[in-house]
């Protein structure tokens, strides 16, 4: 099972970003860099949610109901003349419920380390959801994937880090610092920091999950 940052190397990965950046104008290299940053918080955002049930459940009904895969199928529409509304709305809804309060903070933090305005990551990533959502889809239904044991594996095979390993426990303690449960609670810190206790405190670990 690929990871989320070999899809985005890989052949329709770079279609993805050349049409997402086509939305905004922005460079395909500074979209994809903000695309290689922003997917696996997206990720992490969705493993803590699977952790309840209540998420896991959500989680799951969504990927084998509305988000199967079939945005993949056709990339090529999807972005021919300009990403439909519909899909738009979907995507903040998605992020409003991965990322709840804290969407401002996570999107002003990739803006300044990517170097795109802050109205122009909120576009990218309201198109970068729903595809996401339709990657876990697409891997569920070729997994069988059916119930939170295997929602868990898969999310943390995709994201570089199983549930349970070393990886994964450092990622999660290094976003909740603050030990509230809110896996995005130190994003910002994370996404601008350019060195410091707490990078230099999980090395190489989060290096290529996070490209640097």
């Amino acid at each position: 099972m690929s990871g989320i940052l070999d899809l985005l190397n890989s052949p329709m990965g770079k279609q993805i970003i050349s049409g997402v950046s086509s939305q905004t104008g922005q460079s395909a290299d500074k979209t994809g860099d903000l695309l290689n940053m922003a997917m696996p918080v997206l990720m992490g955002a969705m493993q803590r949610n699977a952790d309840t049930p209540e998420g896991a459940s959500g989680l799951l009904n969504a990927i084998s109901g509305k988000h199967t895969g079939g945005i993949l199928d056709n990339l090529g529409g999807l972005f021919d003349g300009g990403v439909d509304e519909s899909v738009t709305n979907d995507g903040a809804g998605i992020l409003g419920h991965i990322l709840g309060g804290k969407q401002p903070a996570v999107e002003n933090a990739l803006s300044q380390k990517s170097g795109i305005d802050a109205g122009s990551v909120s576009k990218i990533l309201k198109v970068a959801a729903p595809i996401l959502m339709g990657v876990l889809g697409k891997q569920a239904s070729q997994n069988n994937v059916s119930d939170a044991s295997g929602l868990a594996s898969m999310l943390g095979n995709m994201s570089g880090a199983s549930k349970g390993s070393k990886q994964q426990s450092l990622i999660e303690s290094f976003l909740d610092a603050d030990g509230d449960g809110s896996i995005l609670d130190d994003v910002a810190g994370m996404l601008l920091s350019g060195g410091g206790k707490k990078k230099s405190g999980i090395g190489g670990l989060l290096g290529g999950l996070f490209g640097k």
